[in-house]
Order: structure tokens, then sequence, then C-alpha cells
């Protein structure tokens, strides 16, 4: 999963978020009620997440190999809006898989259309690659390392944050919040 690892990936980058990486974001969001798209579902676990720390209601769970009932299957990357969303209240929050060749894209897609927080690994701040996106990003929020299989006795050997990606802000101006 990671630059420190030679274990076999999960098929689809599939690792449940747990609660531990969702208590970070939890001060950032709206604290009135909000809605919010899950586009990288899984089973769902970020949304009982989310919900049950926060006043927000999912009112869309997709992935493209869905894992729990109430998600329907759609990938990511394909999946658009002719228009913006109605709602100013409504964000993306998502645990994206971390390949780039999927999230990059993801973040070009989502971003474009409302707020969007992604849960991925913390380096990738400090490459090359990030540097057309950088420009979209207005919050870092540190997550560090945790504990991303179930049964395991290890966390992940890489830290992580959320990044908050959002075009309609223009571009320039990141705030991290450090753990």
């Amino acid at each position: 999963m990671g630059k420190r690892s030679n274990f076999d990936r999960v098929p689809r980058d599939y690792y449940p978020t747990p609660l531990e990486a969702v208590k970070p974001l939890v001060p950032h969001l709206p604290k009135k009620h909000f809605s919010f798209r899950e586009p990288c579902a899984g089973d769902g676990r970020l949304i009982k997440h989310v919900e049950s720390l926060t006043s927000g209601k999912c009112t869309h769970a997709a992935d493209i190999e869905p894992r729990a009932e109430g998600i329907i299957q759609r990938d990511a990357l394909q999946f658009g809006y002719r228009h913006k969303p109605p709602l100013v209240d409504v964000v993306c929050i998502t645990n994206p898989p971390w390949d780039r060749k999927i999230l990059h894209p993801l973040i070009e897609i989502w971003a474009e259309h409302m707020p969007t927080w992604l849960l991925f690994d913390a380096d990738w701040m400090h490459t090359k690659q990030s540097g057309p996106y950088m420009k979209y990003c207005k919050r870092v929020v540190s997550v560090g390392r945790v504990k991303w299989i179930e049964g395991s006795k290890q966390t992940g050997k890489d830290n992580c944050c959320w990044y908050l990606f959002d075009k309609s802000l223009g571009t320039g101006g990141t705030l991290f919040y450090g753990r």
C-alpha cells in the first residue's frame, strides 16, 4: 500500500476507513446540517463515521464495487454533473484509491463541482506531481498513521491527511492543520 511496504495491495485499494482517520476531519466540516456525497463508498464505513460524528447526511453513495446495501454501482471517474449541485452545503468526502492514475482525475472531476475532501498519503503534497493540484488545495488536515487492516497489530506505514480541494475558491493559499 505504501512506499515502505512490500505486501500485495488489496484489489481496488479497498481499505475501509477507520474511525480514527475521520476524527481529525470533524472540526473542519460544517457545524450545521450539511449534505455530502461519497463516490468511493466501499462498505459505507466512512459514511457511518461522518454521520455519527456530525450533523451531515450522505445523499449519494457509490462505488465501482459496492460492498453494502444502499451504495450504487458507479465509477467515480465517470460520474459528473452537467450543472453544479443546487445546494451550497454539499461536499464530497471520500477515501479514494491512492493510485495516482485514479486519484488525480478524481481531484479534477470532483473539485470542479463541489468542495472535495480526500483522504490519502501525506507525502503526496511534497512531490512534483502534486503541483497542478495544490493550487486548488485549500486545507490539509493531518491524520498521521492509522490501522487500515482490521485485526492487524500494526498501524499503516504511511502518514495520511485529509485534503480539501475546491476550484470555486480560485488558486493559492493552503491552510495546514497539524495533529
